[in-house]
């Protein structure tokens, strides 16, 4: 089994804002390729990664004064964006957890979700009570299909 780690090379249609690395082994005579691309890396986390045609991110509000329903209007707005960048949409969304601070806020995240999830398209989904840095009411774990 042999492996070496290229990091320059072409990304794939819709991932040309992510930088990557890819994993090029051979075993047994078959040669083996493993992408991984970092959208807005920093020293402690990446904005986005993508592997084997599935995006990984998490957003939180960009601003956290705002109540409930404006956290999670700023969230969903966001993961728009996000699915967009990486070369998906709504509709690819796999699994989605969410963190909230008091499960009494739910109703409101569930109106805005409701409305926002394509008919016929929802993710799994976890709503899960969780201490929260200070400020933020609502945080967002989201995996997607990339086109």
């Amino acid at each position: 089994n042999l492996c070496r780690i290229k990091t320059s090379f072409p990304t794939s249609k819709g991932l040309t804002a992510l930088s990557g690395t890819r994993v090029v082994c051979e075993y047994k005579g078959t040669l083996v390729m493993s992408n991984i691309q970092r959208q807005g890396v920093t020293r402690r986390w990446s904005d986005a990664v993508v592997h084997n045609g599935v995006a990984h991110f998490v957003e939180v509000a960009d601003d956290p004064s705002q109540d409930m329903r404006g956290q999670v209007a700023q969230i969903l707005a966001q993961i728009d964006t996000r699915l967009a960048l990486v070369g998906s949409d709504r509709t690819r969304l796999l699994q989605v957890l969410i963190y909230v601070t008091d499960l009494q806020n739910t109703p409101a995240l569930n109106e805005l979700w409701d409305a926002w999830v394509p008919e016929g398209h929802a993710p799994s989904r976890a709503c899960v009570q969780a201490g929260l840095a200070k400020g933020y009411l609502v945080e967002m774990v989201v995996t997607a299909a990339v086109m």
